[in-house]
């Protein structure tokens, strides 16, 4: 709800504090006061366009600060959650400023964090909704009205269903159509596959075997060299002179002196002892190597003959040559797919199918509600178009099939409002059929039957009154204040019967001589409503039949 409007260097206004209440807040003056710049005001602190025209002459910037009690609107709180803002500190206070320069540029901020234009404006639909003669939220464009009768029929609980069935089936469709191409980029290559597999399995590649062939590849390589090498090693452990030798012999000297050398022996024939153990080792060892490489039957050519295979075929098929175990599963893999691409595939399309029946039966149950709740919508709306000089027009809520390729996850339907203002004429769309003010009173009829639908709290009515008076101006007005039992209304007036049903009344008056100013004063007191009514009742001159008549017409209202 909107609760205070500050505004300063607007074109006429200079500098305007207002309070706003909930209920039905009129808003009236003689034409050219000024109404129209107040709600060019709000308009631009909901994101309109900027115009350096709004800009007061002789100032540099125009400024509108419209602040919001939002304290119920979960939408728009998890809205701004979502961009990073946090209004739940304060929500009685979220405070939305906007600026223009001289120069037509202009910024914007919230809760004075900036924002872009582009937030501001996807934001306002949850604050504010415009309704004018020739401006009716959402009823010109058909996709608003599917909107409107679902949230009537409160089935969102049914629709998220049918957009998770949509979700499924749509994602179903897409594995399927891979599935299909795969399988037959597969079959396209099968020959070549069966080819590679049998390649493959030939070859049998082992992981590791590469660095093991290079291994032995370098040892058979430097063989002669190695051999001797070894054997010199050997020779010099084995030898009459070599290690082994002098080990033995070391022990053998202390072991017959030990009783006169000391204890320290036992620690030197421990130390000779693992000495001696670790020569054998390594004798043991090079003996091992010794044979492994004189028994190797492979030879030289055998082994470059593998390893140029191994990476002949890993060239093949674009991998390292430890890959090509795992390359010959994928190709076996690929080759089980031609083989069973028929079941697989059949069961995709099973898969597919359920879906599609899922999603159909969920969406012919909402066409039901649908159907159900629009034409309860009609009948209540035909109800109210009657008082409003509408007794003859017919509104008609038309749910159509829509073809499969229109489907959506929001159903099979195509929602349209459609009316006829004439006996026998058929129905047509709204924009074209409709004046624009019938149009505005369409909307206040179908407002006032979704009076809890939809998101802002707050509406605007902007002479939805002209062209008409007496009895029809007087259910505008009713209509109105009964609305404003659910939203808060502000509605622009110059019908003296709309005036009398607000519960908060403002005159727009031009004010001074040389700098002329607008002003908006709030009428507060009984007296000075019934003198602005009878002013709108009597014009310029006011008799005391107009302030009878005003008089009547408040009493009216308070009954």
């Amino acid at each position: 709800m909107l609760h205070n409007l500050h505004i300063s260097n607007v074109v006429l206004i200079q500098s305007l504090d207002l309070d706003f209440n909930a209920g039905l807040c009129a808003l009236t003056g003689e034409t050219g006061a000024g109404k129209s710049i107040l709600l060019d005001s709000l308009s631009l602190a909901m994101g309109a366009r900027s115009e350096a025209r709004l800009v007061r002459k002789g100032t540099d910037t125009a400024t509108v600060t419209a602040t919001f009690d939002v304290t119920n609107n979960t939408p728009l709180i998890s809205q701004l959650h979502e961009q990073g803002i946090d209004v739940s500190q304060d929500p009685q206070n979220m405070i939305i400023r906007r600026s223009v320069k001289s120069d037509g540029k202009s910024k914007a901020w919230l809760n004075d964090q900036p924002i872009s234009i582009g937030l501001l404006k996807s934001i306002a639909p949850y604050l504010v909704e415009y309704h004018g003669q020739f401006e009716t939220h959402g009823l010109r464009d058909p996709e608003r009205h599917a909107a409107m009768l679902d949230a009537y029929a409160q089935i969102e609980g049914d629709k998220e269903v049918l957009r998770d069935y949509w979700r499924e089936w749509r994602k179903a469709e897409r594995t399927l159509k891979h599935a299909e191409k795969q399988a037959e980029e597969a079959k396209a290559e099968e020959e070549y596959l069966r080819a590679c597999l049998e390649d493959l399995d030939k070859l049998a590649p082992e992981q590791g075997e590469e660095d093991t062939l290079t291994e032995m590849r370098q040892r058979l390589k430097n063989k002669e060299e190695i051999i001797s090498a070894l054997s010199g090693a050997q020779k010099y452990l084995t030898s009459d002179k070599g290690a082994d030798n002098a080990l033995v012999q070391t022990t053998r000297a202390l072991d017959r002196a030990q009783d006169k050398i000391g204890e320290v022996v036992e620690t030197m024939m421990e130390q000779l002892d693992n000495a001696l153990e670790n020569v054998r080792d390594v004798t043991h060892t090079i003996d091992g190597l010794i044979a492994d490489i004189t028994d190797e039957d492979i030879s030289q050519e055998a082994l470059d003959d593998r390893l140029y295979a191994l990476r002949s075929e890993a060239r093949k098929h674009g991998c390292m040559v430890d890959d090509l175990a795992n390359k010959r599963e994928e190709i076996s893999e690929k080759i089980s797919l031609i083989e069973h691409q028929e079941d697989t595939l059949s069961e995709l399309n099973r898969n597919v199918a359920n879906l599609k029946k899922s999603y159909i039966d969920q969406a012919e149950k909402i066409r039901a509600i649908r159907v159900k709740f629009g034409e309860q919508l009609d009948t209540l709306i035909m109800e109210e178009l009657k008082p409003l000089k509408l007794d003859k027009a017919r509104f008609v809520t038309q749910i159509a099939p829509l073809d499969e390729k229109e489907w959506s996850a929001e159903g099979t339907d195509r929602i349209q409002f459609l009316v006829a203002t004439n006996p026998g004429a058929e129905p047509g769309p709204l924009g074209k059929i409709a004046s624009g003010g019938e149009m505005a009173r369409f909307m206040l009829a179908l407002k006032v039957v979704l009076a809890e639908v939809g998101d802002a709290n707050t509406l605007v009515f902007d002479e939805v009154d002209a062209g008409i008076g007496g009895a029809t101006a007087d259910a505008v007005g009713e209509r109105l204040a009964r609305l404003a039992e659910h939203k808060q209304i502000m509605v622009v007036t110059h019908a003296p019967q709309v005036a009398a049903k607000a519960s908060h009344h403002w005159i727009v008056a031009k004010g001074g001589d040389k700098d002329v100013t607008t002003n908006v004063i709030p009428l507060t007191e009984k007296h000075a409503r019934q003198e602005e009514i009878a002013r709108m009742l009597a014009g310029a001159e006011i008799t005391s039949e107009a302030r009878a008549a005003a008089n009547k017409l408040l009493e009216g209202r308070a009954a």
